[in-house]
């Protein structure tokens, strides 16, 4: 690690000249601007995030990928990246759109600048744009696909080659950012005042299914007192049954994760067998719509989905308005109150955020009560979750 006296010297005399970068979106609007990340071309779905901080957790959130993330914060990379804050093994978006690029980071925390993170991990950085703009179009017309190259910037080139480019819903990005091994989590909740994580005190064990999960949720659920082992998204449900049968776990979780929940084929059928069972589960994000999908009640696409941490969210037992941390484009449906309880509501659009399933052991919420980026007022959920065990 340089230091960071040092390394403010080495990016005084060594700043990197940027590169050109060329946009191509799929409704016709052709930009160029400047690259500081990644070089290459990259194909990918564009959306925009909120989050006024944490510009290292979203781009190291592996819920990410597949995507272009626009920072409606305009100021990014002020504050550097350090290892404590990555949400997990690596950085998974397609690149990142942000209105004003800082290469030099002021912070007693930092290790390294932005860019040399999205170097290594492969990650486009585009800045030097109207991320304003961006996200109004987003906003008006919904998510997009997009091209973006530091070597080809002919329009008519790009075009071809972002329609003849596999859409976001047709990749299993889970395959790609799953463990391949399982391991046991050890680590707990952050103490800010040590800048150090805490050791789990764990009583109950559970497994957790990965896909795309992060550092932080498995923190709280450690904090939480659960003994978390996570397992490749592709586990057979038997040998979790089995462990579970055997009283060696008392439950399961799902974790968060990129893509089109209804491709997931595999993951379904695992997660039926799982209900089955009647196993005690949790879900957040993409595990709370595979529960959904795997009860017979598919998910669907928003506009322009729900990506920050701003969003005010109703608890349906305490009336209590809790601003959460979000990151997703699928939802589930209205009519799965046929077989769930709503727990928690969105109050922006009056979608569903959470459920609890009538009969069942099995609760989830799609916003993020981990947070990281955003407010801690849903971490309540994990001890409800360890309560129910």
């Amino acid at each position: 690690m340089v230091g960071f006296a040092v390394q403010s010297l080495l990016n005084d005399s060594q700043e990197k000249q940027l590169k050109k970068v060329s946009l191509f979106f799929e409704n016709g609007l052709f930009l160029e601007a400047e690259s500081f990340g990644a070089e290459g071309t990259a194909v990918g779905e564009v959306v925009f995030n909120t989050s006024m901080t944490g510009y290292q957790e979203i781009v190291t959130d592996p819920s990410y990928a597949g995507q272009f993330v626009t920072f409606t914060m305009p100021e990014i990379g002020n504050v550097g990246v350090n290892e404590q804050d990555m949400e997990s093994r690596g950085a998974f978006c397609k690149g990142i759109l942000v209105r004003s690029y800082q290469p030099r980071p002021s912070s007693f925390r930092s290790e390294e600048p932005l860019d040399a993170l999205l170097e290594r991990f492969g990650v486009m950085g585009i800045t030097n744009v109207d991320t304003r703009y961006l996200t109004k179009m987003l906003r008006d017309g919904g998510t997009l696909e997009m091209i973006a190259s530091t070597e080809i910037h002919d329009a008519d080139t790009l075009k071809k080659m972002l329609d003849s480019a596999p859409r976001i819903s047709e990749i299993n990005y889970i395959e790609q950012v799953s463990t391949r091994e399982p391991y046991v989590h050890t680590d707990s909740r952050y103490d800010i005042a040590q800048f150090a994580y805490g050791v789990a005190q764990t009583a109950k064990r559970i497994v957790a299914y990965d896909f795309g999960i992060k550092r932080n949720i498995l923190n709280e659920l450690t904090h939480a007192g659960l003994e978390v082992k996570v397992v490749p998204n592709n586990t057979p449900a038997e040998t979790v049954i089995a462990e579970y049968e055997s009283g060696e776990i008392q439950g399961v979780f799902l974790s968060n994760g990129p893509g089109d929940p209804l491709i997931l084929e595999q993951e379904k059928a695992i997660t039926q067998k799982l209900l089955d069972a009647k196993i005690p589960m949790f879900g957040i994000c993409l595990g709370h719509q595979m529960l959904s999908i795997a009860h017979g009640y598919d998910t669907y696409k928003l506009k322009f989905g729900h990506h920050g941490g701003n969003h005010p969210v109703k608890n349906g037992g305490t009336n209590a308005v809790e601003i959460t941390a979000q990151n997703h484009n699928y939802n589930v449906p209205d009519s799965i109150t046929e077989i769930a309880e709503v727990t928690h509501t969105n109050l922006f659009d009056n979608t569903i955020e959470g459920v609890r399933y009538k009969g069942e052991p099995v609760m989830s919420v799609q916003h993020h009560p981990e947070a990281s980026p955003g407010p801690h007022e849903s971490r309540y959920i994990f001890e409800e979750f360890a309560k129910m065990l």
